[in-house]
């Protein structure tokens, strides 16, 4: 945690290289999170004419379960992070940034580097999770009276469809003889 004091002092800004164990804390946020590992941020937190800018590299490993089998599926994952806070007294005055989602006000003297992490993994969780055997496999999975289908199948299946259902689909053989 950076308290905002601390960082209108150093006009370089702070810079920082933290290894975290987010686990537990993120498994209580969300239940689709199966495990965290290797989650390392590196990069800098500066203050400029108003605006906190923190800029970092988020490194993590994530397990999920596979959105077909839920069998366990290990991610790696890098991503830059780019947020700019701004204090809330001076909310009102950048209304139209704060509209825009352009920036995030400070609820405290504080701001808390485990917190946008935190945020910044559940934001970035995939939704389609799939297994390396998943991944490889033509064929979807199917049951008694179902079976998935891709997008392109059912567009297929759909212009198939219209076609049949066209008034002019019995004239199609017409010229044939």
């Amino acid at each position: 945690m950076f308290n905002i004091n601390d960082i209108k002092k150093i006009p370089e800004g702070i810079s920082f290289n933290e290894n975290l164990s987010l686990e537990s804390k993120l498994m209580e946020r969300s239940s689709q999170v199966l495990a965290l590992d290797d989650v390392t941020a590196k990069g800098k937190l500066q203050y400029d004419d108003g605006f906190y800018l923190l800029n970092y590299q988020l490194d993590y490993t994530i397990t999920l379960p596979s959105s077909r089998s839920l069998e366990a599926v290990v991610l790696e994952n890098s991503l830059p992070v780019h947020e700019v806070f701004i204090e809330a007294s001076e909310a009102e005055e950048k209304q139209e940034l704060v509209e825009d989602d352009l920036v995030l006000v400070l609820e405290d003297d504080a701001i808390d580097l485990e917190e946008s992490i935190m945020d910044n993994i559940l934001l970035n969780i995939p939704l389609k999770v799939l297994t390396a055997d998943e991944k490889a496999a033509e064929k979807l999975p199917s049951g008694q009276n179902w079976n998935l289908l891709s997008e392109e199948q059912y567009q297929s299946m759909q212009k198939e469809k219209k076609a049949e259902n066209s008034p002019f689909a019995a004239l199609t053989d017409f010229f044939d003889e």
